[in-house]
């Protein structure tokens, strides 16, 4: 753990992406960590940070979930409101499928974080593959959810300031954040096949 006034320790670039998430670029020269500073035994760093990923890509599907959440909430909102031939959007069965695929989604998302999270209070050393189905699920099927709830607004979805354009936008650097989609499906293969290997 470093403070930010430490001697060498600069922020080298700032770095501005498509939605409001804080990341930079920084760099260490000559930078000295007293020994209360370490988090956990010297040398084991790589293992803390491993470790900390497990926290980290449940928490990132946890995001995706609240940003899936809100997009299905928008499209009740929208569909009960607008008007189309004669009648709320909200009536016509393909809404209501997409409706339906959407909150089957956000719940099955919420168990897969709800899993990692118990799994992990429940004094579990490690929930790697827990955590990355986790996250992988969530964001993907947030990425999804929001999707289909832009359709339903039509032009009005892609209008700048627009709740739903405003998710689209947020909602896909989630699904890179903590290891993108497919280093999760490595991780999960990788998991499977070792507890395999120990039954």
């Amino acid at each position: 753990m470093m403070d930010a006034d430490t001697p060498g320790l600069t922020i080298a670039e700032r770095i501005d992406v498509m939605a409001p998430h804080p990341l930079a670029r920084i760099e260490f020269e000559n930078c000295a960590v007293q020994a209360s500073n370490l988090l956990g035994e010297r040398g084991a760093g790589f293992k803390i940070a491993m470790a900390t990923l497990d926290i980290f890509r449940s928490t990132v599907g946890a995001a995706a979930l609240g940003f899936a959440r809100r997009a299905l909430d928008e499209a009740l909102d929208h569909t009960r409101s607008r008007q189309l031939f004669g009648a709320p959007l909200a009536d016509l069965p393909i809404t209501q499928e997409r409706l339906a695929e959407m909150a089957l989604d956000i719940d099955a998302s919420a168990l897969l974080i709800y899993r990692a999270a118990w799994t992990k209070d429940s004094g579990a050393e490690r929930v790697t593959r827990e955590a990355a189905m986790a996250k992988l699920y969530a964001t993907d099927q947030a990425q999804s959810v929001i999707d289909k709830a832009l359709q339903m607004f039509g032009g009005l979805g892609v209008t700048k300031g627009v709740k739903v354009e405003e998710l689209y936008r947020e909602i896909r650097a989630l699904r890179i954040y903590e290891g993108a989609s497919e280093v999760q499906k490595l991780v999960i293969a990788r998991q499977l096949l070792n507890s395999h290997r120990t039954q």
